[in-house]
């Protein structure tokens, strides 16, 4: 028997607004798609965060038993600056600025991603479609939806009908949002525009004669809209109705919604049984922008070559960090809940080793049992990881106790205990634990922390070609002195 049918998961539905029981359109199969990056930049720490809890999603259903397909796509065309459907691609724009080809954006960017999620040891999707790789198919669904009356064609470009398709279906319900709302609030279109509504939105765009990326279509050289990839690709590995998509909170309105509207118009039923959406992760209590400086990218925290915390973070401490809020609720990142995880973590770490050498007895104090049924209810209510958390660390009390002398377990219990911490910690949490890269870096630590007190004393003595050999020493073999309010600090780069 598979766990999946002895567990009961729920799952928050986007759509409906209510946590309900998880059932699979076939039993033992999950088919779920989480859109991915717009590959023109580093990837960002919030994007991490977002494919961090469905990596985490992904693991526990295996874990359950499920044979899941998961495909997460690439947008390596047809996503204009501001989300709009006027103005550059964001791919062609960083190409046209720093002089090179759109396709070197894509893969500069494409291999960041991957070594950054590398880093924080993502289980790889099982399929990850590229929207460039669907053109066929996208166009495909242009001309269905185009035959179906929900979608007109303007100068070489065609839009999608919004308040045609909401004469049979509803276009909002996603996100909550009432066409006639909308249509009040909206402005007078202006005089150059081809749509016939403001809410109506790009499925092919024409491409003028500056768009470096275009392809052939019925409608002239042009490129696709953004919602439209998504769309293509969840039919084509899918089906036109599957278990589950997720994605960030900002991308439920309109890129969902779009995305529901295109499958209905060209389908003529609703495509996915349960959207879920991850929340943002702001930094010191405010939102992350490149703008305003409050930013900083995953590489940085690793390096510790920030301004912003005052140490590096290894990415196990970072995804633990994540782990400890529900993936509906906002997280601040900030140099104290770091520090405060780095500790938790490292305490969950160390009880993890003393647990195989843990004494046995005839007896157990702690029934293991209901502990470990707590875990899985933990689990089974919307990915309750902080829950979860809450229950290893009172795992981590008892082996702490049954260290010290003052509790008792099975040998059998032991084993349950073992496979229990094993399966939630590095199986379902994503955690990993590298004792000899823990002791190599508590060993550097050690060395350069007596390199800085020593630097500090010749400065004390007012010696500075000791003090200033001490630093581009360390500097030549990549190790940044730091000086600050609170004193020196190193980085590895």
């Amino acid at each position: 028997m598979q766990l999946y049918q002895e567990q009961t998961l729920r799952i928050s539905n986007s759509l409906t607004g209510k946590k309900e029981i998880f059932k699979p359109i076939n039993e033992g199969h999950v088919g779920m798609y989480v859109c991915g990056p717009t590959v023109y930049s580093n990837v960002h720490l919030g994007n991490c965060r977002t494919f961090m809890s469905f990596d985490m999603i992904f693991r526990y259903l295996r874990h359950l038993g499920y044979k899941v397909r998961y495909v997460r796509n690439i947008t390596d065309a047809g996503h204009l600056v501001d989300d709009a459907d006027e103005g550059e691609d964001k791919i062609a724009k960083k190409a046209r600025l720093e002089k090179i080809e759109p396709m070197e954006v894509v893969q500069r960017y494409t291999v960041d991603f991957h070594y950054i999620l590398d880093q924080f040891n993502f289980l790889p999707p099982s399929i990850e479609p590229t929207a460039t790789g669907h053109i066929i198919e996208q166009l495909g669904i242009i001309k269905e939806i185009l035959e179906k009356g929900y979608a007109y064609e303007v100068n070489g470009s065609v839009y999608f009908d919004v308040k045609k398709f909401n004469e049979k279906y509803e276009y909002g319900k996603l996100s909550g949002r009432k066409l006639e709302d909308m249509i009040a609030n909206t402005r007078e279109l202006a005089a150059q525009s081809e749509k016939k509504n403001p809410q109506d939105f790009a499925l092919w765009k024409k491409a003028e004669p500056q768009h470096i990326m275009r392809w052939p279509s019925p409608w002239g050289d042009g490129f696709p809209g953004w919602h439209l990839e998504c769309t293509a690709m969840s039919t084509k590995y899918l089906g036109e109705t599957f278990d589950i998509h997720g994605g960030g909170m900002d991308l439920k309105f309109p890129h969902h919604e779009c995305e529901i509207a295109q499958a209905e118009a060209s389908n003529g039923h609703s495509p996915v049984n349960y959207w879920m959406h991850a929340n943002m992760l702001t930094m010191n209590g405010k939102k992350m922008a490149k703008s305003t400086g409050n930013n900083i990218l995953p590489g940085e925290i690793f390096s510790g070559e920030n301004d912003i915390l005052s140490k590096p973070f290894t990415p196990s401490v970072v995804r633990f960090f994540m782990m400890q809020a529900h993936y509906t609720s906002i997280l601040d990142l900030s140099n104290d809940a770091l520090l405060a995880s780095e500790k938790g973590y490292h305490r969950l770490m160390d009880a993890i080793d003393n647990l195989k050498d843990l004494p046995t007895a005839e007896v157990s104090n702690f029934d293991i049992p209901e502990w470990r049924q707590k875990c899985y209810d933990a689990m089974n209510d919307d990915f309750n990881t902080p829950i979860l958390i809450a229950h290893l660390f009172e795992g981590v009390k008892h082996i702490n106790l049954i260290k010290e002398g003052k509790e008792k377990i099975t040998d059998a219990d032991k084993v349950l205990l073992q496979q229990t911490i094993n399966d939630f910690v590095f199986d379902v949490l994503g955690l990993e634990h590298k004792t000899e890269s823990n002791q190599d870096s508590n060993k550097l630590q050690g060395v350069v922390e007596l390199l800085i007190q020593l630097r500090n004393e010749a400065r004390s003595n007012r010696d500075f070609a000791t003090s200033d050999k001490i630093r581009d020493q360390l500097s030549a073999m990549g190790i940044q002195l730091k000086d600050g309010k609170e004193g020196t600090t190193f980085s590895v780069s």
